[in-house]
């Protein structure tokens, strides 16, 4: 039997979350799903995913809060996260935005959600082989 690298998909947009959860599990990943980071926090404590993909901007708990408490958690700060972001709009002469965030508190990876899915699902792919 092969075992399935599990993924947590942290998002409030319902229908990404289904669009990318069906491709990531037709891609032969096992998936989770969570609509905010508060609900997020309490799945990731009961499966520890090989992965994370976090949305930024959420209702409850955003992403970068989200973030912050699951590497103040020493059961879950070793967890790969990859930051989610429909924002990130290069403003003239800089890095994305939303990436430079990423980058700057240590998230393995940022996703834009605009980005072709087949092209989304081999960043996550990336990072869990």
């Amino acid at each position: 039997m092969e075992n399935k690298k599990l993924i947590l998909l942290v998002d409030d947009n319902k229908d990404f979350l289904e669009i990318l959860s069906t491709k990531l599990t037709l891609s032969g990943f096992k998936i989770e799903t969570a609509l905010n980071g508060e609900e997020g926090l309490l799945k990731l404590k009961k499966i520890k995913p090989d992965l994370v993909v976090l949305d930024l901007e959420m209702p409850v708990l955003g992403g970068i809060d989200a973030f912050s408490k699951i590497k103040e958690d020493k059961n879950l700060a070793d967890l790969k996260i990859v930051f989610l972001t429909n924002y990130g709009e290069p403003r003239e002469g800089e890095t994305w935005y939303d990436e430079k965030i990423a980058r700057e508190v240590g998230a393995a990876d940022f996703i834009k959600k605009s980005e072709d899915v087949d092209r989304i699902v081999d960043i996550i792919r990336s990072h869990v082989v």
